[in-house]
C-alpha cells in the first residue's frame, strides 16, 4: 500500500509500470537500456479514491489523462530505471495529495462605501483631465 494521506492509500496493483527508452542523459546506455518509466494509474476505476478527490485529480491531470480516465506519468529525468520509478511515484503521490486538499470556498464580498467613493472620485478626476486636454471649446 502506498500511503498518500491519513485517509487515502493506493494499492500497488492499481499502478502499472512500463519501461521505455529515454531521451536525455545516459551516455551510451541511452540507446541500449530502457530507463524511462511510464506509470499508468486508472483514476476513474480506482476504489481507493473518494469521488471528490477523483474529480479534482481529473481536473489537475489535464493532458496527462486519457479519454478512458487513465493517468500517464513519464519519468526520464534520471539515468537509472529505479530512480525514475521513484520519481514517477513521487509525482503521482504529490498530484493526489494536491487533489485531496479541498479548495477553500470563496466568500462573496462587497466594496466598502469609502472604496466606491474613491473609485468615483478618480473617475471624475480622469474625466476632467481628458476634458481639459481636448482643447478649447468651440464657440
Amino acid at each position: 500500500m502506498i500511503r498518500i494521506t491519513d485517509t487515502i492509500a493506493i494499492d500497488e496493483r492499481e499502478i502499472e509500470e512500463s519501461f521505455v527508452r529515454a531521451s536525455g542523459p545516459g551516455g551510451q546506455n541511452v540507446n541500449k537500456l530502457a530507463t524511462a518509466v511510464q506509470l499508468r494509474f486508472d483514476v476513474r476505476q480506482s476504489p481507493s479514491l473518494p469521488a471528490d478527490v477523483r474529480a479534482r485529480l481529473e481536473r489537475l491531470a489535464g493532458r496527462r489523462l486519457t479519454q478512458d480516465g487513465v493517468l500517464i506519468l513519464t519519468a526520464q529525468r534520471y539515468r537509472t530505471q529505479e530512480r525514475n520509478r521513484q520519481d514517477a511515484l513521487e509525482r503521482l503521490t504529490a498530484l493526489i495529495e494536491r487533489a485531496a486538499q479541498a479548495p477553500t470556498p470563496r466568500r462573496a464580498t462587497r466594496p466598502s462605501l469609502a472604496a466606491r467613493r474613491r473609485r468615483l472620485d478618480t473617475k471624475r478626476l480622469r474625466s476632467l483631465t481628458k476634458r481639459l486636454r481636448s482643447g478649447p471649446a468651440p464657440d
